[in-house]
């Protein structure tokens, strides 16, 4: 990562609202350009919003998330871009990631494994892709990834590390329950150590439904140690330089931490479904 850096975008975003998706990108990404960001990275699906469910069945909503994607691209004149989006080929639709430099769309990924348990449900919607994804920026190879791909044992981030990736960027739609910060910061600083790689980690904060994305975006060194952490439940660009030393997490602690969900969780849901009352019963 010398000379390298890199912005993290952990945005609150909203399941169809493609224009406000939009529209948030484009000002975070053109903040991380001001502030002298060579890549932006923004969390899984950050077109459609996560989960989009149902949605990716009407052919025309990934035909506007498509069109969305455009609008995006023509906004990276002189940086960088990594963000998910829905693709759709010949077979079926993707959970896809784009690597978009200087105004074009330089490499697409396609994420290999779809989890189908708990609250997932990709399977029902999407292909999984087949092939590790390295990108060459500015000399630095990249392995891209995108969530359940870095939780997986043996995942793509080994495959790219042998192409010749010396930072694994990853990038999520991580649902908050009590302690998976934790379980999440002890799997990445795993898999930094056995890959010998740099691992970054950016999550979606917000509420969705009964889901609460919690963020706590994080990168960590190759001897899998926490160089960085955006905050809990909050929308956050982080800027990381190539000479930030380690630093560790602030967490929240568990009380709190379970309070922010609840907060979030209800904030989201009331404003996202343009609630304009709530009459609150108590018995």
């Amino acid at each position: 990562m010398r000379n390298l850096r890199l912005a993290m975008a952990q945005i609150n975003c909203t399941v169809g609202d493609l224009d406000g998706n939009v529209n948030k990108i484009v000002s975070n990404l053109r903040r991380a350009r001001e502030e002298g960001a060579d890549i932006v990275a923004f969390p899984e699906l950050a077109t459609t919003g996560y989960p989009p469910e149902d949605l990716l069945l009407k052919p025309q909503f990934v035909a506007d998330n498509l069109a969305s994607l455009h609008q995006i691209v023509k906004a990276t004149k002189g940086i960088a871009v990594y963000l998910g989006f829905v693709d759709r080929g010949p077979r079926g639709i993707y959970n896809a990631g784009a690597f978009i430099e200087n105004g074009r769309p330089k490499k697409i990924y396609h994420k290999i494994n779809l989890p189908n348990y708990a609250v997932f449900d990709e399977k029902r919607y999407f292909r999984p892709g087949d092939k590790p994804q390295v990108v060459n920026y500015k000399g630095l190879k990249i392995g891209l990834g995108i969530c359940e791909d870095i939780w997986v044992e043996g995942g793509p981030y080994l495959d790219e590390v042998k192409l010749g990736a010396g930072l694994i960027l990853n990038i999520n739609a991580s649902p908050y329950h009590k302690g998976k910060l934790k379980d999440r910061q002890k799997l990445l600083s795993k898999r930094a150590r056995e890959s010998k790689t740099p691992v970054v980690y950016v999550n979606m904060v917000g509420g969705q439904d009964e889901l609460v994305f919690d963020g706590g975006s994080m990168v960590f060194d190759r001897q899998g140690r926490i160089l960085a952490c955006a905050r809990q439940y909050e929308e956050e660009l982080l800027i990381l330089s190539s000479d930030q030393t380690p630093g560790k997490a602030e967490w929240l602690d568990e009380n709190a931490e379970v309070y922010g969900a609840l907060k979030l969780g209800v904030k989201d849901y009331v404003n996202k479904n343009g609630f304009r009352d709530v009459l609150i019963g108590v018995s």
